[in-house]
């Protein structure tokens, strides 16, 4: 029987062992839409400071020094500082940083006692320009305020596991447009689990995201909170589905599954010579590596901030580019960048990133046949994500929700190109699969 592929993201509860009876599990409910709110605060905080302290070290900065851009000492140094501070978040303080990017998203319960090392390391590998994005610590800092709720309240196990949950699920809805696009990414991630098993568990995570929701849309007269998101503005409309669409979106998915594998293949290359090296070293390497590759892909033409960072505010820049070669040219430095930023020690998500190559593949459907920027972001978004993840309907949804009513008519084709994608990838883990067992088995 082939190997199962698997997916990314983590299991977000194991089978339930201990029972829970209806007044505990309407307690726990009500525990969960009390979490929703500090858990997106926390999430909200964390976003916002992220998206100043990137102001101020990439613009701010810059200007005082007298430069219109980054200059290509602070290009290239940047990223080894943050380097720095990943490393003495790893080693100094308890949690190790958080979990590797490698692994993909992760819903392991994350202790009180590491929320200040997992985000300490996210600050240095967000702010200062690795590339990776936020959602896989904005999971883990939800999932701390949801398990120091459940401390205030006597629990069991799996019940704090719940809570956990919950603050994961209030804390990563504002990055996917929502409580549906995280909900639906970790009843997938957790199917295994049981259907009706899974759905007990996550109810509670649901009421948290959709409370915990409302800080950033705002309740009433009160506006919400301006945390950094992803929003693509002025998208024009896509009208009516079209064949040459369609095949963009297989060759999309193709090529974005391609792609990620490879980006992986990289990442757990360069996660191989930690042993060599030592996490110390080969984390201020990855730093440096990155800068270059920014540094270099500027002097090619392209933007560094570009290559820099997820890959989350230059989706509208990379559809909007023109030239073959410049986006040739972040193509190539994000994928070496985001690998190296995957296995070097850096802490992070990996699916934005994923992303951003998907949409990047696209734009050159856009720059050579004038397919619409609209599409290019919907299928190039589903096949990147549905790449990293393993998963299918959630990149879908992610992907559909991004373009909002812009993008309605291109459903089809993010449909087929997250599907395209899934194929791809779960074709390439078992021939991995096999080509192992193969490695492992004993000559005749």
């Amino acid at each position: 029987m082939a190997a199962t592929p698997q997916s990314s993201a983590a299991s977000p509860v194991e089978p339930p062992e201990e029972a829970i009876d209806g007044r505990a599990y309407l307690k726990l409910v009500a525990l969960g839409a009390a979490i929703g709110i500090p858990a997106a605060l926390v999430a909200a905080l964390f976003l916002g400071f992220v998206h100043e302290l990137q102001h101020w070290l990439w613009d701010d900065l810059p200007d005082a020094l007298g430069d219109s851009a980054p200059p290509w000492y602070l290009v290239i140094g940047l990223p080894v500082a943050g380097a720095a501070l990943v490393a003495a978040a790893r080693l100094l303080l308890p949690g190790d940083g958080g979990h590797s990017p490698l692994i993909g998203l992760s819903t392991v319960p994350t202790p009180v006692k590491h929320a200040p090392g997992v985000a300490l390391a996210a600050i240095g590998t967000l702010g200062f320009g690795a590339v990776l994005g936020p959602e896989g610590p904005v999971i883990a800092l939800g999932s701390a305020v949801g398990m120091a709720a459940a401390g205030l309240v006597r629990f069991g196990p799996r019940a704090s596991a719940v809570a956990s949950n919950a603050g994961s699920f209030s804390a990563i809805s504002a990055l996917f447009g929502g409580p549906l696009v995280a909900g639906v990414l970790l009843v997938e991630a957790g199917a295994g689990a049981g259907l009706r098993a899974l759905t007990a568990v996550l109810l509670p995570g649901f009421v948290a995201a959709a409370i915990g929701y409302v800080i950033f849309i705002g309740f009433g007269d009160w506006g919400g909170l301006d945390a950094p998101g992803l929003q693509i503005p002025h998208l024009a409309d896509y009208d009516g589905a079209q064949l040459d669409g369609l095949l963009v979106a297989v060759v999309i998915g193709i090529a974005g599954a391609l792609v990620v594998a490879a980006v992986r293949w990289l990442g757990r290359r360069v996660d191989g010579e930690r042993g060599r090296f030592g996490v110390v070293a080969l984390l201020l390497a990855g730093g440096l590596a990155v800068g270059l590759l920014a540094q270099l892909a500027d002097l090619l033409g392209a933007d560094s901030q570009d290559v820099l960072f997820s890959g989350q505010s230059s989706l509208p820049t990379i559809v909007a580019e023109g030239s073959t070669a410049v986006i040739v040219v972040v193509i190539a430095a994000k994928f070496l960048a985001y690998g190296v930023s995957l296995g070097c020690g850096f802490r992070g998500g990996p699916i934005f990133p994923a992303c951003f190559l998907g949409v990047a593949l696209a734009s050159l459907a856009v720059a050579w046949f004038d397919i619409s920027p609209t599409l290019a972001i919907s299928v190039g978004t589903a096949a990147g994500m549905a790449a990293q993840t393993r998963l299918l309907v959630s990149p879908i949804l992610f992907a559909t929700l991004l373009v909002g009513t812009a993008g309605r008519d291109a459903i089809s084709a993010t449909v087929i190109a997250g599907a395209t994608a899934w194929l791809v990838s779960s074709a390439l883990d078992r021939r991995a699969g096999a080509g192992a067992a193969d490695d492992a088995a004993p000559a005749a």
